[in-house]
């Protein structure tokens, strides 16, 4: 369609309405906060915190819940506005629920491991929960990295975990349905980590993430531009893009041996992972597993997730399709009624 001078100006005539009028709405905003459920700290261990979500009547579940985020980001997305809160949703379904807060490394940390952060931090964390409330076993919910983690937690520490919720977690990495994976498979990341002194910054991450889809900026800046005369919608734009830019930097070996012996090698699933002294083998996951996974998931496809129930040991295995993408299983509108339905009421069955 040609446009005329006439079209044109009115055009910008528009847009510049749009943001004149943004800039006055922004002038109304005087803080974007997220993350703002009320919640203790109950432990920390170096950089890494322990927090307890408070309720105002006691849990309705006897197993608590420990929720294991990825290193990449914050645990926020999970609690990015009142009225999109996974965590809010889980409380209110009648969860005890705790978090792991990673903290953000700095150059003295480049050495943590692997093994630091699973047999060293989760552990020390799943044992207070524990001890806190006199049981043997708790519950864990995962997300992304943080549920390849605890896959690989609760295979070498079966005895302390009664059930285990996975979402959108990467289990086969020999896959090519996503370009992370493809792209993984060439790189060089001892020269990645060696050229960034052993810290990896989440910056150099983010940049990564937005290649995988070129287009999203594109998105993400007409979504803008029709937020910004609405209050609450900017408000919106402004949280989540807040809590992309909350990046916190990679320890240095923890991501060389998650991206050589995972991305590259796939010992995961091969049997051949060895975290500190101990091989992993995922038959030894005999508690009740629930797995999790984004039908649209560009991060993760399903072609990732969806082997797990080849390599567990438990003849208790649910698989579940959500459809959506990897953020929008937490913060998507369906989510609100169907995420933390979905996994309360598994564990209440299993409680």
């Amino acid at each position: 369609m040609k446009l005329n001078n006439i079209d044109i100006l009115q055009e910008l005539s528009a847009n510049t309405s749009k943001i004149v009028k943004g800039i006055e709405t922004l002038n109304e905003i005087k803080e974007v906060e997220i993350a703002i459920t009320p919640k203790t700290l109950v432990f920390q261990d170096e950089k890494v915190k322990l927090f307890r979500y408070n309720r105002d009547s006691k849990a309705t579940y006897k197993t608590p819940v420990l929720i294991v985020y990825a290193l990449v980001n914050t645990y926020q997305m999970l609690d990015l506005q009142p009225d999109r809160s996974y965590i809010k949703n889980l409380l209110e379904a009648g969860l005890d629920v705790y978090l792991i807060d990673w903290g953000y490394p700095t150059k003295m940390d480049k050495y943590l491991s692997m093994d630091d952060y699973i047999n060293g931090y989760i552990d020390n964390c799943v044992d207070f929960v524990r001890t806190e409330n006199k049981v043997d076993k708790i519950n864990i919910l995962s997300i992304c990295q943080g549920g390849t983690f605890s896959l690989i937690y609760s295979a070498l520490h079966s005895e302390k975990i009664k059930n285990l919720v996975t979402h959108v977690t990467p289990v086969d990495f020999s896959i090519n349905d996503g370009l992370l994976f493809k792209w993984s498979k060439e790189m060089d990341f001892k020269a990645v980590v060696a050229g960034f002194d052993g810290i990896v910054p989440g910056s150099f991450l983010n940049e990564g993430f937005e290649m995988l889809k070129p287009m999203m900026k594109f998105h993400k800046s007409s979504g803008l531009m029709n937020s910004l005369e609405d209050k609450t919608k900017l408000t919106n734009y402004l949280r989540m893009e807040k809590w992309i830019s909350d990046s916190p930097d990679q320890a240095g070996a923890c991501f060389l041996q998650f991206m050589e012996d995972l991305y590259q090698q796939n010992k995961l699933i091969k049997g051949e992972l060895v975290v500190g002294e101990h091989k992993v083998n995922l038959k030894n996951l005999n508690m009740p597993v629930l797995n999790i996974y984004a039908s649209e998931d560009h991060l993760v496809p399903p072609t990732a997730t969806t082997p797990l129930g080849d390599y567990v040991g438990t003849k208790d295995y649910e698989v579940y399709r959500f459809e959506g993408g990897h953020i929008g299983v937490f913060v998507g509108n369906r989510s609100q009624k169907e995420l933390a339905p979905k996994v309360a009421n598994w564990l209440k069955d299993r409680d």
